[in-house]
C-alpha cells in the first residue's frame, strides 16, 4: 500500500529537476554512458557538441590505448580492441550539432571466472549495495559498476580534447603522483608517456617495476594518487554558488571508479599552512604561487587548474577474504580472473577525461550566459614562479 501512494504522490519541485537514473553528465555538454563490462557493447552519446568539430574513428585509438588493459604485465590481461563505431552526430568527418552516438563491441569478456562468486557479495565492491538497491545485480566483472565503464568516458573527452585545444588552447595532461608508498624523486613531462605508469621520472620506473612485480607475486594491491592539470584555461569558468568548477570537478572525479579523495590545488595540504602562503599574492607580471589550483570562488582565475585524485586498493584479490552470501551465510570468498594490482596505473586517461568534460561544459555555459562580457582588464598572468 505504500508503495501505491508513493506512486500517486506528485513529484516535488526538486524531484523534477533532477532524473532519477543518473547516467548522464554535464549540462549543456551532456555524455551519457551506457552498457557493462561483460555485455556485447558499452556505449555513450555525447548531446550538446558544437558542430563542425573535426572527428573520425581513429582519433579515439590514442587515448583508448593509453586505458586500455593488456598493454603490461601490470595490469589486467583482458585484452579488448576498442574499437569506435560512430553511429550518428558526424558528417563528412565533422560534427553536426546532433549527439555523437559512440559505441566499442566488447570482445573479450571471461564471464565464467565470475561463476564461483556469482552468489557472494565481494568485500570492497559494489555487489552489496548494488543489491541492496536495485534487488537483482550482473555479477560479471561488477557489471555497471567495472571501470569498463569508463572506456566511453575516455571516448567522450576525445572531442572535448580536441575542442578546448582549437578554441581556446587548452591543455590536458596527467601523471602518477604516487603509488603506494613511492613519490616520484623529480618531475620531467616528457617521462609521462613513455613508461606503463605515467611516471614523471624515468629513473624510477625499474624500481615501480620491481615493486609492483613483487605485489602481484603476494596477491595483494596497493593505492594510487593521479594528478592532472589543465593549461591555459582562461578566467571566468564556472559558477559563483552551486556550478562552482571545482565543486564539478570533485563531484566529476569522485564518479570514477576506486576514487576516495579529491583535491583542488594544495588540497588538505591547506590546513597547515599559514594564510601568507596560501592566499596566491598578485603582483602586475602575475600571480606568484598557484596554491588554490587554479580556481577562486568557484570560478577560473587563469591559473593552471591542479586536480589530485586518490584510488583505494584494487578488492579484487586472490588472497582468501571473509564475506557472507546472498542467503546470510558466512562464506570465504576468493577472486580469481584478470585483475589490476594497482587500479591508478590506468586512471591517468580517465582523470584527464572528467576534467576535460568538465572545463568543455564550464566553457560553454559561460559562453552562454558571459558571451558578451568580453576579456576584461586587467588580465593576470598565470604564476611566475617569483614571491616578493
Amino acid at each position: 500500500m505504500r508503495a501505491n501512494r508513493a506512486a500517486r504522490r506528485p513529484a516535488t519541485c526538486s524531484e523534477q529537476a533532477r532524473p532519477t537514473h543518473l547516467n548522464t553528465f554535464g549540462q549543456l555538454l551532456r555524455v551519457t554512458t551506457f552498457g557493462e563490462s561483460h555485455g556485447p557493447a558499452i556505449g555513450c552519446v555525447v548531446d550538446g557538441c558544437p558542430p563542425g568539430i573535426a572527428i573520425a574513428p581513429e582519433d579515439f585509438a590514442h587515448d583508448l590505448a593509453r586505458r586500455a588493459t593488456g598493454k603490461t604485465r601490470h595490469t589486467s590481461a583482458r585484452h579488448e580492441a576498442d574499437a569506435v563505431e560512430i553511429l550518428s552526430g558526424v558528417y563528412e568527418g565533422r560534427t553536426t550539432g546532433t549527439p555523437v552516438a559512440l559505441l566499442i563491441r566488447n570482445t573479450d569478456q571471461r564471464s565464467k571466472d565470475y561463476a564461483n562468486i556469482a552468489a557472494q557479495f565481494r568485500p570492497g565492491h559494489a555487489d552489496y549495495t548494488y543489491w541492496q538497491k536495485y534487488g537483482i545485480r550482473d555479477p560479471r566483472g561488477g557489471g555497471r559498476s567495472s571501470a569498463r565503464e569508463t572506456t566511453m568516458r575516455v571516448a567522450a573527452a576525445v572531442i572535448a580534447k580536441k575542442w578546448l585545444a582549437d578554441r581556446y588552447g587548452v591543455r590536458v595532461q596527467g601523471w602518477m603522483s604516487q603509488i603506494g608508498e613511492v613519490v616520484p624523486n623529480g618531475f620531467d613531462a616528457a617521462a609521462i608517456e613513455t613508461n606503463p605508469f605515467f611516471w614523471p621520472h624515468a629513473a624510477q620506473v625499474d624500481e615501480l617495476e620491481a615493486y609492483m612485480d613483487a605485489l602481484r607475486k603476494s596477491g595483494d594491491s596497493v593505492g594510487a594518487r593521479v594528478t592532472v592539470v589543465a593549461d591555459g584555461v582562461p578566467p571566468g569558468w564556472g559558477e559563483p554558488v552551486y556550478g562552482k568548477l571545482d565543486g564539478e570537478l570533485a563531484a566529476a572525479m569522485m564518479s570514477i571508479n576506486a576514487v576516495k579523495g579529491v583535491e583542488i590545488g594544495d588540497g588538505f595540504a591547506a590546513v597547515a599552512q599559514k594564510g601568507t602562503q596560501h592566499r596566491d599574492e598578485i603582483a602586475r607580471d602575475g600571480f606568484l604561487s598557484n596554491h588554490a589550483g587554479g580556481i577562486l570562488g568557484g570560478i577560473s582565475s587563469g591559473q593552471q587548474v591542479l586536480v589530485s585524485v586518490a584510488f583505494k586498493p584494487t578488492s579484487s584479490l586472490r588472497l582468501p577474504g571473509q564475506t557472507v552470501d546472498v542467503e546470510g551465510n558466512e562464506v570465504e570468498v576468493v577472486t580469481t580472473g584478470r585483475h589490476d594490482p594497482c587500479v591508478g596505473i590506468r586512471a591517468t586517461p580517465i582523470c584527464e577525461a572528467m576534467l576535460a568534460l568538465v572545463l568543455m561544459d564550464q566553457a560553454l555555459r559561460h559562453r552562454a550566459q558571459c558571451g558578451d562580457v568580453g576579456e576584461m582588464s586587467p588580465r593576470i598572468p598565470a604564476a611566475t614562479g617569483k614571491k616578493r
